[in-house]
């Protein structure tokens, strides 16, 4: 009888130890690694465009490259009128009219705010004279731009710049580059005191050399 008791018990025992004994962990399978997606700028790529700019240069504002000139705009030589400007630009062109028709005066695409006016073609004497432009987004005749700096200006257009300190910024300058094939023509950068250029205008003498515009 004691012996079949003892049999229970250690029935029992084992069977608890059965149900008490610990689980092996589960191991998640890994998961599969992703394909490889080609960088946005790789050709083929299907990575959506970078987002538009919040201010887009507006279409048709700027002229075709090659368009401005030692000699003037297009088929709109210095010399000529307000209409054969108008009709070489193609577009509205607008500005205040001078007092008398001798007087000297703008006509650009927009009105000038204070981020710039980006191009604006002078008249004076009822003849264009001149162009000035203040944005990168224009080449002037030989390569140089506004952001570019004075040792560019002087390498693009070496031998032929002409440097004067510039009027009212201490530490600037104009560059000023006449026709390199003979001619008229001027081209002249104005620089900042950092040596970098902020504007540039293209004309005839004297009024490619006006400090003030037309004022």
């Amino acid at each position: 009888m004691r012996m079949a008791i003892a049999a229970v018990w250690l029935l029992a025992l084992s069977a608890c130890g059965e149900r008490e004994a610990p689980r092996a962990p589960t191991v998640a399978p890994a998961p599969a690694a992703p394909a490889t997606s080609p960088p946005s700028n790789a050709p083929g790529s299907t990575a959506p465009a970078p987002a538009a700019s919040a201010n887009p240069t507006p279409t048709g504002a700027m002229p075709a490259p090659g368009t401005i000139g030692y000699a003037g705009f297009g088929p709109a030589p210095f010399g000529a009128t307000e209409e054969d400007v108008r009709m070489a630009w193609g577009k509205d062109l607008t500005g205040p009219k001078p007092d008398t028709p001798e007087g000297c005066y703008y006509l650009m695409p927009q009105p000038r705010t204070q981020a710039g006016y980006r191009i604006a073609f002078m008249f004076e004497d009822a003849r264009f004279v001149r162009i000035d432009v203040d944005t990168p987004d224009i080449e002037a005749p030989g390569g140089g731009r506004v952001g570019m700096t004075t040792q560019d200006i002087q390498r693009l257009y070496a031998g032929h710049v002409q440097m004067q300190n510039h009027k009212y910024v201490d530490g600037g300058h104009y560059l000023r580059v006449p026709n390199p094939g003979g001619g008229s023509g001027v081209v002249l950068f104005e620089t900042d005191a950092a040596g970098r250029v902020t504007a540039w205008r293209i004309g005839e003498p004297p009024q490619v050399d006006y400090v003030e515009g037309c004022s």
